[in-house]
Order: structure tokens, then C-alpha cells, then sequence
């Protein structure tokens, strides 16, 4: 089948550079903001050493519970802003459904921010639907907004195409839809983030160097508000746990269609699930 010249697809050197020149015109406008997160390779940190640290800290806050393990930090200009933590105990000691992926942004002073926790029916669902490919699902919550946001692995996914992630926050009952996809070409594991209108508004710089995982986050200033930055943050402790949590997933789907598991949810995700309209008796 010959194509048209006229019909003939952008190549993708083209598309990147026409991204690039939309980008640079509007961040020539409006500017970026910068920040860090820098996961940690070890458990040993200044924020957890001492006998009653970690007493202090769920003390301060009971969304740092008995389990939670800090394992990164979040910097601007240098100086630590926030902390990230995961659930240690369901992520290694559980299994099945049960098993599954919670991290937590908190302030320096251990005053929660927010929350990603693993949606593990929705991400069955998907990875059923998508025969197999791992399509992993989260809720975000970030302290002091009402919605609830869904970030999903898109399922179009081709062999040695670049992954997609999509969520989108409400403004007003204004909803604006955001993007981040992994980059084609890059040394670390970086992804860039685009608007509705596909045009670059940010990037997560990975830093191969650093072996707890690393990354330089910009983002332009009109779209740099708690919800979306918070969203990123957690979205990057999630890339620490990203290549296990797709073989467990891919696991859980192997081994629910051939029968040997039988599906179980925890109440607290059922709850997430039921209509917020029913009667209750």
C-alpha cells in the first residue's frame, strides 16, 4: 500500500521539534518552576534515625502508620520541603490482592499532603482487558481538595513505544487533562508532561547517577499549583516500585485467569467503588 505525500505522517523528529518550539514560545511567557525528588537507596536517613522518631512522627500524623518506611525527599532551591513514604508492610509482607503499593507525601514537620494508593480491581480490570499488559491504576488524594484523582497506564502501548500515564484535576467544574509520557530517547527514566492540548508544560528529569532514584522536576508556572505538583511527586515515588508492581500485576492476572486465585478486595478499596447515592439500611 503506498501513502500519498500528502497524507505522509510527521515524522518523529518533526513532532519533537515543533513540541519543543510550542514549549520554549510559551515558557519564554510565563517561566517554570524547579524542585527535586530524591528517593533514598537505603533505609538509613537523618529523619527516621532515634529510638522514638518514628513514634514522634505517627504522633504528629496518623497517615504515618506503623508500616511506613520514608524514602525520599522533596527539595526546592536545596532545602527539604516534604517527605515521601510507602507502606512497607502490605507491599512486602502481603500478597495477592492484598499486596499492593501506597505512598505518602508529608511536610518536613510530618503533616500529611497526600496520598497514592494502588487501585487493585481497577488494575485488574484493565490488565484483563488488555490481555495481560500490565495497566496499573492509582487514586490521589491531596490534602485540603475534595476530588479524588484517578492517574492510569494507558493500555495503547506498543513493543519499544514509550508509556503513557493520564490524569486530569478540576478547576471550577473545569476539568484540565494532563499527560506524562515516558521520553523516546533518555539516559535516566524521564518523562515529559503536556496539557489537553498536547503542548509541554513540564518534564521529570531521572538522574541515572543517583541510585535510589533521583528527579528534577519543571513544571511552567501556570500550571504549578499543590494538586498537580503533589500528583508528580507522589507519581515519581512511584517510579522506585514501577517495574516490580508491573510483574506483580501481571502475576495477579496470570494467575486469575487460570483459576488458581480468586479475586479479593480490602474494604477500604471497596468502599471506593460503591455508589456514593445508595440507601443505606
Amino acid at each position: 500500500m503506498v501513502w500519498s505525500t500528502a497524507l505522509a505522517m510527521p515524522t518523529i523528529d518533526q513532532l519533537i521539534r515543533q513540541d519543543a518550539g510550542a514549549s520554549m514560545a510559551a515558557g519564554a511567557t510565563l517561566g517554570y518552576k524547579n524542585y527535586t525528588v530524591d528517593l533514598w537507596w537505603t533505609d538509613l536517613n537523618t529523619t527516621e534515625v532515634g529510638i522514638f522518631q518514628r513514634s514522634r512522627h505517627r504522633a504528629k500524623s496518623r497517615q504515618f502508620t506503623k508500616d511506613s518506611d520514608i524514602i525520599g525527599a522533596v527539595k526546592v532551591n536545596g532545602e527539604r520541603t516534604g517527605l515521601l513514604t510507602h507502606r512497607e508492610g502490605i507491599w512486602k509482607e502481603a500478597d495477592g490482592m492484598k499486596r499492593r503499593l501506597v505512598v505518602k507525601l508529608f511536610t518536613q514537620s510530618m503533616n500529611w499532603r497526600g496520598t497514592l494508593d494502588m487501585l487493585m480491581g481497577r488494575s485488574l480490570q484493565l490488565t484483563l482487558g488488555a490481555h495481560g499488559f500490565p495497566v496499573m491504576a492509582y487514586s490521589v488524594n491531596i490534602s485540603g481538595h475534595e476530588q479524588v484523582m484517578n492517574v492510569e497506564r494507558s493500555a495503547r502501548k506498543w513493543p519499544l513505544i514509550p508509556e503513557d500515564y493520564s490524569f486530569f484535576v478540576l478547576e471550577d467544574k473545569r476539568p484540565r487533562f494532563y499527560r506524562l509520557r515516558r521520553d523516546w530517547i533518555s539516559i535516566g527514566t524521564d518523562y515529559t508532561l503536556y496539557d489537553e492540548t498536547n503542548t509541554r508544560i513540564g518534564h521529570l528529569n531521572g538522574r541515572v547517577i543517583d541510585l535510589g532514584g533521583r528527579w528534577d522536576v519543571t513544571i511552567r508556572e501556570d500550571h504549578n499549583n499543590p494538586r498537580v505538583n503533589g500528583t508528580l511527586q507522589l507519581f515519581c515515588g512511584m517510579l522506585r516500585f514501577r517495574k516490580k508492581v508491573e510483574r506483580h500485576l501481571r502475576d495477579l492476572a496470570r494467575d486469575v485467569r487460570c483459576g488458581r486465585l480468586e479475586p479479593q478486595m480490602e474494604t477500604h478499596e471497596t468502599d471506593l467503588y460503591l455508589n456514593p447515592r445508595r440507601r443505606n439500611n
